[in-house]
């Protein structure tokens, strides 16, 4: 009897289809269906994206005092950031070196050491081992301190990267942003609250819809009660003229007002032409032009840093891959994106408001989240609706608008260009 033996099927690589994938990408249409499906694509993205990118994961209101530790989570990975004793950011891999367990198990606290609830290994908060019992005379504690991540601060935006040989390029945005971003004195707010939604949806469909207005005006009510849409892309038309041209006006103004009064306002973009891609853009606000607020008006008495006006506009500024902000007189919204899956993406809002001021004498925390919790609670029911177009067999990339939906497209030639540059180089 003879036994045919069944032939090998040839299968491609994930890196074959991979590179499959970018070649096919079609500058000004979206993305084919396995970028926002695809488990190795998830995979690759963890890997590629958020394992070699500056990624933002906290602001330094979240660990105001020595001590004060917050741990976060990229994917497969646990990140603790604690302030040192000398007031330093520092950043370890959350595993103890004794077995690996868990190090920091509650999400964010304060302590005096860094201790493993296992075998109470214990490190001091610069990642030192400081104490280890049992381990016989001839132990080199030295040789065992917690593994560092890389960490930067802008103006109190704290970024990670977890590859130790980061992209080196984060100094040119410090040099380009920080000007903006600094008479709002960061580091001297406290959070005033923070809410996290789980999106159904693949991490780059958030991101996209971030980076665009088009669908502003019909499904953000509260939003643009204050925030004009024509600052991120509009097609003129008669129907629209009067308003841009009210828009363009006033645009002009302010600016010349913030920039004499040193408040940087022209924007500055390179979200497709660095590795840490970024863009800031100071922008008015409509009614009372104080604050994204449902009246416009600031939420918070008590200003940020030394400002003392209110009508300020909005200083916007977004970072690749994960992140964006909303910055006022009064207030500060931050928002990061973190991956959880293939098609499940945790949305972080936090609202930062003057250290000194007080909740329900300066502000009430209804009325400063009122805008973003509606805004994330429409985004999120967009979002979903991408994700579940994306799954069908009929979906095929659909062209961007080049007028409301540039960024989106400088967004994904990002993304693409990040994978070409591991892939195809």
């Amino acid at each position: 009897m003879t036994i045919i033996q069944p032939i090998p099927i040839a299968r491609p690589s994930v890196d074959d289809s991979v590179r499959a994938l970018i070649a096919r990408r079609r500058q000004g249409y979206s993305l084919e269906a396995d970028f926002y499906l695809s488990p190795a694509i998830f995979d690759v993205d963890m890997e590629e994206i958020f394992g070699r990118h500056w990624i933002f994961v906290a602001v330094e209101p979240d660990i105001p005092e020595p001590g004060d530790y917050l741990a976060v989570e990229v994917g497969r990975q646990s990140v603790v950031l604690v302030r040192d004793d000398d007031g330093q950011v520092r950043a370890f891999h959350n595993v103890c070196r004794h077995r690996g367990a868990r190090l920091c198990v509650q999400p964010q606290g304060a302590v005096g050491n860094l201790v493993c609830s296992y075998h109470q290994w214990t490190y001091t908060l610069n990642g030192k081992l400081a104490y280890a019992e049992h381990m016989g005379e001839g132990f080199d504690k030295s040789l065992y301190s917690l593994k560092p991540v890389r960490v930067e601060s802008l103006s109190g935006l704290i970024f990670i990267c977890l590859n130790p040989d980061a992209p080196d390029d984060f100094a040119v945005m410090r040099d380009q942003v920080e000007p903006y971003l600094r008479p709002h004195q960061i580091r001297d707010c406290k959070v005033a609250s923070q809410i996290d939604i789980i999106e159904d949806c693949n991490w780059k469909l958030t991101m996209e819809n971030n980076r665009e207005c088009y669908h502003c005006a019909v499904n953000h009510p509260e939003l643009t009660v204050s925030l004009f849409e024509f600052g991120f892309g509009y097609q003129p038309s008669p129907a629209n003229a009067e308003q841009m041209q009210h828009f363009d006006r006033i645009s002009a103004e302010r600016c010349q007002e913030w920039e004499a009064a040193g408040l940087p306002s022209a924007e500055l973009e390179a979200l497709d032409g660095c590795v840490t891609g970024y863009r800031v853009r100071r922008l008015p606000l409509d009614l009372a032009g104080e604050s994204q607020t449902l009246d416009g008006n600031a939420a918070s008495k008590k200003l940020l840093g030394g400002l003392s006006r209110r009508d300020l506009g909005g200083l916007s500024l977004w970072t690749q891959p994960n992140a964006w902000f909303h910055l006022m007189s009064d207030h500060i919204v931050a928002f990061s994106a973190l991956p959880l899956g293939p098609e499940k993406t945790l949305v972080r809002t936090r609202w930062l408001v003057h250290k000194d001021a007080v909740e329900n004498v300066d502000y009430n925390v209804d009325n400063l989240t009122a805008v973003w919790r509606a805004t994330n609670a429409q985004d999120r029911a967009l979002v979903e609706l991408s994700q579940q177009g994306v799954r069908s067999p009929a979906y095929q990339p659909g062209p961007y608008s080049p007028y409301t939906e540039s960024l989106v497209d400088k967004f994904c030639n990002w993304y693409v260009g990040r994978l070409a540059a591991r892939y195809l180089d």
